[in-house]
C-alpha cells in the first residue's frame, strides 16, 4: 500500500532518519469511553482499520463514520532495529485529547486538536516488534474545547460542517543523539540585513551552534555560538538582501550544526523569509510599503479528507487557485493550518491571518482560558517562523454578551499573551463584532446591496464606524472605535449554488452576470476607500452545503477568473492617497 502524505511533515525543522507512520493502523470506536478501563492498550489488535493520517469521518480514512464519536482508538506495530538513539514520536495533529502508549505502558498525553507534540519513547521500545496505542477523547458538544466549524449537531448545517476526531496529520518517527535541536525562530532585521535566531535545544548546554544562511546555495552568512543553557539566540549579518514580498517568496536557506565536545549531534535545515510587516495609521505596511491586503477566506476543508488535504499538491493548489483569482492572502479561518500548506504559502508570497478554532468553545467563564491559551501559544510558538503569517486573530465573532462580563477580560488577556509572544505582528483580538483591546478595527458585514455597503463606511475619518455593521444590539453598544486601521474581513458571501440548492448570505442573484455586477460593486466598494486598508472575502471555494465560494467544493472554478482578478487587482485608493 502506498504511504499517504508521504512528504517530510515539517519543513521548517528537517533531518535526515526518519520514518513515516502514515498508512494502515488497527481503529475502534469506543464511545462507552471505557477503553483505558479494559485496558484496550494492551491489546495487540483492534477490531477495525483506518488509514492515518485521514480522520475516521472522511471517504479517504476508509472508515466514513459522520456520527459522533465520543473516543476512539488506534494501534500500529512497528518494527525496529538495534536502538542506539533516542527515539522520538511526532503527531501532526491529534483531535482532541490523545493519550499514547507504548507497549502497553503510558508514554504521555496531549489536549489540542490543532498542534503538534510529541514524545520521547526511547525508554518505552526495543528492539523487534513494538505496539503504539493512541486514545483519544472529542466532544465537540461540551464547549470546553475549541471545534473551529465542526458541527454540534449529528448533520452539518449552514455553516458548519462534518467533525475531524482523531488522528488527522502525520505521524513519524525521528532518531536522535542526545543532544539535539527542538525549535528554531526567526526573526527579520530588512534594515541590517539580518536574521535574529532563537535555538532551543535537548540537552544543549555545552554545545557549540553552527549557523549558515545560503541564498540559492550560496553562503551569505554565519554564525557560532556557545550554548550555556537549552537555548541561545544570535543575529547573523547577511551579505545579501533578498526581500520576501506579496507573490515573491523570497526564502533564505539556513543550515544548522550542533557539536559536542567536538563530535556532530544534530544536523537540520530550516529556511526563514527576510520582511517586516507593520500598521501606519490606516495602512498595513509589507517591508515599509503600502500593500491593500485582498485576501479570502480560506476554511481548510477538503471533500475526501474533510481537515486533510489528500495530497500536499492539494495544499499548494488552494493558494495557487486564491492567486489566480487576484487574492494576496487569506483568513486561515477557524482552524490552525498545518505547516505544510504555510510552507507553500512561503514559498509562494501568500500574506496570510492565523487564528485559532474558538467556535463551539465557551468563553463566558476566565476560567475557561486552560482549555484554549495553551493550545494558542503552542501554534504560535510552532509557526512564529514562517514569513506569510502576517497577522494573528485569535477569536473570531463572539456573540451576544450582555454587559461587561469575564469574557472582556479572557479576550484580553489571549491579546496581551499573543503581543509578548510575537512582538512582530499585529493581532486582531476578535474578528468581527466584538472587540476589547486590538491592534485593527476589522468588521464583518453581509450587506449584498452594494450602494447600501458603500455608504456604511464613509465616515470612517469623522472617527467612527456606522452602528449598524453590528447586528447584535448588546456588541453595538459596547463597541468604540479610535482610529485603529479598518480590515472588512467578511463581507459578500454571495450564494451561487452549483447544481443543487445551497447555504449562503442573502439572496443568491439569478445569472451570472447578476453575480460579476454584485461581486464588483460590493468589492469596489471597499478598494475605493481610502481609510480601509484590506479586505476579506467569504469565501474561496464552497464547504458542503455553504454553496457561496468562487470555486465549488471540488475546486471548479464557478466565474472566468479573469473576470474577477480584474476586479479584484484594481488598485486602492489607501495604496495612491496621503491620509
Amino acid at each position: 500500500m502506498n504511504i499517504p502524505r508521504k512528504e517530510y511533515p515539517r519543513p521548517q525543522l528537517v533531518r535526515e532518519g526518519w520514518i513515516n507512520l502514515n498508512g494502515q493502523w488497527d481503529f475502534e470506536i469506543d464511545n462507552e469511553k471505557c477503553g483505558i478501563e479494559n485496558e484496550y492498550f494492551s491489546r495487540s489488535e483492534l477490531n477495525g482499520k483506518i488509514l492515518v493520517p485521514f480522520c475516521p469521518e472522511s471517504k479517504l480514512s476508509g472508515v466514513g463514520h459522520t456520527d459522533f464519536m465520543d473516543s476512539v482508538w488506534y494501534l500500529k506495530k512497528i518494527v525496529l532495529p538495534q536502538i542506539d538513539k533516542r527515539v522520538i514520536i511526532h503527531f501532526g495533529a491529534v483531535d482532541y485529547h490523545a493519550i499514547l502508549f507504548v507497549n502497553g505502558k503510558k508514554v504521555g498525553e496531549h489536549k489540542g486538536g490543532y498542534t503538534s507534540f510529541s514524545f520521547d519513547i526511547t525508554a518505552f521500545v526495543k528492539s523487534g516488534e513494538n505496539i503504539i496505542s493512541l486514545c483519544v477523547y472529542d466532544d465537540v458538544r461540551s464547549h470546553n474545547q475549541p471545534a473551529g466549524k465542526q458541527s454540534g449537531r449529528k448533520e452539518s448545517y449552514n455553516c458548519y460542517y462534518t467533525r475531524t476526531t482523531g488522528i488527522w496529520q502525520t505521524v513519524w518517527l525521528e532518531f536522535v543523539n542526545e543532544s539535539y535541536v527542538k525549535n528554531i525562530k526567526a526573526t527579520s532585521d530588512i534594515n541590517t540585513p539580518a536574521v535574529i535566531l532563537e535555538i532551543t535545544m535537548e540537552k544543549g548546554c555545552g554545545c557549540e551552534i553552527e549557523a549558515v544562511a545560503l541564498w540559492e546555495g550560496k553562503a551569505v552568512g554565519e554564525k557560532r555560538a556557545e550554548a550555556y543553557t537549552d537555548t541561545v539566540s544570535f543575529s547573523i549579518p547577511l551579505e545579501e538582501k533578498h526581500l520576501w514580498d506579496v507573490g515573491e517568496g523570497n526564502l533564505y536557506d539556513l543550515k544548522l550544526t550542533l557539536k559536542k565536545d567536538g563530535e556532530i549531534t544534530d544536523e537540520v535545515t530550516s529556511y526563514f523569509g527576510l520582511r517586516e510587516v507593520g500598521l501606519d495609521g490606516y495602512k498595513f505596511t509589507l517591508n515599509g510599503k503600502t500593500v491593500f491586503g485582498r485576501w479570502v477566506l480560506d476554511q481548510g476543508f477538503y471533500p475526501e479528507g474533510i481537515y486533510t488535504a489528500p495530497t500536499d499538491e492539494d495544499l499548494k493548489n488552494d493558494i495557487l487557485y486564491s492567486m489566480e483569482l487576484g487574492f494576496n492572502g487569506a483568513r486561515l479561518h477557524e482552524k490552525i493550518f498545518e505547516p505544510r500548506f504555510l510552507y507553500w504559502a512561503d514559498k509562494l508570497g501568500y500574506m496570510v491571518w492565523e487564528e485559532h478554532a474558538n467556535w463551539g468553545f465557551d468563553i463566558t467563564r476566565y476560567e475557561q482560558l486552560e482549555h484554549f491559551l495553551p493550545e494558542w501559544i503552542e501554534a504560535i510558538e510552532r509557526d512564529y517562523s514562517h514569513p506569510s503569517i502576517i497577522g494573528y486573530a485569535p477569536f473570531n465573532e463572539l456573540w451576544n454578551f450582555e454587559g461587561r462580563c469575564q469574557c472582556d477580560k479572557a479576550v484580553e488577556t489571549v491579546y496581551l499573551v499573543t503581543k509578548a509572544l510575537d512582538k512582530t505582528r499585529p493581532v486582531i483580538d476578535t474578528s468581527g463584532h466584538y472587540h476589547v483591546k486590538t491592534d485593527i478595527f476589522d468588521v464583518h458585514d453581509y450587506e449584498q446591496d452594494p450602494d447600501k455597503f458603500r455608504t456604511y463606511f464613509d465616515e470612517i475619518d469623522k472617527g467612527f464606524v456606522k452602528d449598524h455593521l453590528y447586528r447584535n444590539e448588546n456588541s453595538r453598544a459596547r463597541q468604540t472605535y479610535r482610529g485603529e486601521a479598518v480590515f472588512v474581513s467578511e463581507y459578500g458571501g454571495i450564494l451561487w449554488a452549483v447544481g443543487n440548492d445551497g447555504w449562503g448570505y442573502g439572496n443568491g442573484p439569478k445569472t451570472k452576470e447578476e453575480f460579476i455586477e454584485r461581486y464588483k460593486g460590493l468589492t469596489e466598494a471597499l478598494l475605493d476607500n481610502k481609510y480601509i486598508m484590506g479586505f476579506c472575502y467569504t469565501q474561496l471555494y464552497d464547504v458542503e452545503q455553504e454553496q457561496n465560494g468562487l470555486l465549488t467544493y471540488d475546486r471548479k472554478f464557478k466565474f472566468d477568473s479573469e473576470v474577477i482578478r480584474k476586479i479584484n487587482t484594481k488598485k486602492a485608493a489607501i495604496e495612491e492617497e496621503e491620509i
